[in-house]
């Protein structure tokens, strides 16, 4: 069953964390909910990303296209795991992702970030 949804109503988490509800509106005005559980909602926000640049480049056509957020803040802090950190990197209106940093690739990040980039012809779309 397909369902078009014209528009994001509520988010919400279940009272024992074991799921999350999106409430919508379909394309009829008519009320809805998905509940996704707490095992499916990490695979969900792992796909969105990659479905919303798939979706951009066929859209406009352009395969050099990305979504990029516009970066806020960001915080580093040590994992129980020694040998990791956790880098958070937030955005201006509250979205968050985190990822852990083995430590090898600390350095090589670390580095990465203090090299000149090459100079690259800037296409407004």
């Amino acid at each position: 069953m397909e369902i078009k949804v014209r528009s994001l109503t509520t988010c919400e988490v279940a009272a024992d964390g074991g799921a999350i509800s999106l409430g919508f509106e379909d394309a009829a005005g008519n009320p809805a909910a998905v509940s996704i559980s707490l095992n499916q909602v990490g695979a969900l926000i792992m796909t969105l990303p990659g479905l919303l640049e798939t979706a951009l480049k066929a859209r406009y056509g352009d395969q050099s296209l990305r979504y990029a957020y516009p970066l806020a803040s960001w915080v580093l802090e040590q994992s129980t795991d020694t040998s990791q950190r956790i880098i958070t990197l937030a955005t201006e209106d509250g979205f968050k992702v985190r990822f852990s940093i083995p430590k090898a690739e600390q350095s090589l990040l670390g580095e990465a970030l203090t090299q000149a980039m090459p100079e690259m012809t800037v296409r407004p779309n």
